[in-house]
């Protein structure tokens, strides 16, 4: 398997302030970006910036999108890998395949975002066997993490932090947290996605309790239904 055949290089352009966000958390985001634009001055006071982040919480409520609007900041390249996609039974394969994306990403100085980064807790067996070989790949993962270079960014994104390993866990210097939005601030979200449609569309039934990403496809869905609703009743009237 050639790792770089799943590894995307996203060039799909977002803005920080297109991401929907707690204010403790655009406040967390917002100060790593300032740390790596002004990283040069920052060093002559021996003061090292934060490049390891895990992103964690709910689903569908913007990891993915954060790690491409951090790229954009910074005017970085992303790389972004699904780990879900690259564990396979023989473990010393999967941490060649790792490693040499870790490289990649370092040589380019530019952002590795690792989603599902739970797979690699995920993978632990009940066997000695497998318990042996996954401790191997998380002790690769962590001399992966501690020597990743300071001008590089990885940007991790897990729905369960509770089952990654606790070695792993501490080498992040940032946690940001993502949860299912309030029911104002998704009312704010279909505003916006429903206002680009003609007056007859907007109104649908709204769902709360869901992520942005399943709002977003329970809006479009209603949109369409009510489109196609619309053409067939003036196709019908000749």
């Amino acid at each position: 398997m050639n790792v770089f055949d799943l590894t995307i290089n996203d060039r799909e352009q977002v803005a920080l302030n297109d991401v929907v966000l707690s204010q403790t958390s655009r406040q967390q985001l917002e100060q790593l970006v300032k740390e790596h634009t002004y990283i040069e001055e920052l060093h002559p006071y021996g003061l090292p910036v934060n490049n390891k982040i895990l992103l964690q919480g709910s689903s569908g409520c913007g990891k993915t999108m954060t790690a491409k609007a951090i790229a954009q900041s910074l005017g970085k390249k992303i790389l972004i890998l699904n780990l879900s996609n690259v564990v396979c039974s023989r473990i010393g394969e999967t941490s060649q395949n790792i490693k040499q994306v870790f490289d990649k990403a370092a040589r380019d100085k530019a952002i590795l975002f690792l989603d599902e980064f739970d797979q690699i807790g995920k993978a632990r067996g009940n066997d000695d066997k497998d318990v042996g070989e996954m401790r191997r790949l998380v002790n690769t993962l962590i001399q992966l993490i501690d020597y990743y270079p300071e001008n590089a960014l990885l940007i991790c994104a897990t729905n369960h932090p509770e089952i990654i390993d606790n070695a792993l866990l501490r080498r992040f210097q940032l946690r940001v947290n993502y949860e299912l939005p309030k029911t104002d601030v998704l009312d704010r979200y279909y505003d916006e996605l429903l206002g680009k449609f003609p007056e007859e569309l907007q109104h649908i039934d709204r769902l709360y309790n869901i992520s942005f990403a399943e709002a977003k496809d329970h809006a479009f869905t209603m949109v369409k239904a009510a489109l196609i609703q619309h053409l067939e009743a003036k196709k019908e009237l000749g």
